[in-house]
């Protein structure tokens, strides 16, 4: 009798460690499914992360997604730089019309940050995945549309596939902004490498609103990396201004 107890009992906690792992190895946010402060959404290829961190010397919890298996963390992009959760009450979860939405856990219908993407009618079809590319992606699951994604929002960082540029038409813009400071604030910094909109088309790196550097041969700026390495290009707070 007591064999058999204990048998059950290891196969319980076999069980549970089975779906603990499978629970933690999710690379989506499904409606059903939120992303609370201390889990972690891992890309299919253990890529990347997305989760609650407190990058550098930070007090302060920002959604981020990170290199998932360097030996420091690599923050690549983080969601509203400018006004992080003071504690570790943070969620990102779907609502109800299917946007994704950072909120602490006792107010859920007051939204710290929300993709803000407008739908003719409520829709819950749709899943926030994380790429092994590093992008963020919001998708209608059914179609498979593209409805939000982070790669349209950079911060500091540009990964290999993403953009730098702007779209005429829509005004779309893909830019890069530092951090507040390099080791410390993710918040909007300084300096800033876009595309002039106004006349010829050139890379500038900025300070504020003015130009330090440019670049009049380029429209646009992609690049891949053949292996998918952790190889990534950023503006970071220079020393000596």
């Amino acid at each position: 009798m007591v064999k058999t107890a204990n048998r059950m009992v290891f196969i319980y906690v076999i069980s549970f460690y089975y779906s603990f792992l499978f629970c933690s190895a999710s690379d989506a946010i499904t409606i059903d499914r939120p992303l609370s402060d201390g889990e972690l959404l891992v890309s299919k290829e253990s890529k990347f992360s997305l989760g609650f961190s407190t990058p550098g010397k930070s007090s302060s919890r920002y959604v981020g997604i990170w290199y998932h298996n360097l030996p420091k963390q690599t923050v690549v992009w983080v969601a509203k730089r400018d006004n992080p959760i003071s504690d570790t009450s943070g969620v990102l979860s779907l609502s109800p019309s299917g946007n994704l939405v950072l909120h602490h856990s006792s107010t859920k219908n007051i939204p710290i940050w929300s993709t803000n993407v407008s739908f003719t009618v409520p829709n819950t079809t749709v899943m926030a995945q994380l790429s092994d590319t590093g992008n963020l992606v919001l998708i209608q699951n059914d179609s498979k549309v593209v409805l939000w994604q982070s790669f349209d929002h950079p911060t500091d960082t540009s990964l290999p596939h993403a953009k730098l540029g702007f779209n005429k038409k829509t005004g779309q813009n893909w830019f890069l902004q530092s951090w507040k400071t390099e080791d410390a604030d993710p918040a909007t910094g300084s300096y800033s490498a876009r595309f002039n909109t106004f006349g010829k088309a050139q890379l500038f790196l900025y300070k504020e609103n003015a130009p330090l550097w440019e670049n009049d041969n380029e429209i646009e700026i992609t690049y891949n990396a053949v292996d998918n390495t952790s190889i990534f290009m950023t503006v970071a707070v220079p020393s000596g201004f």
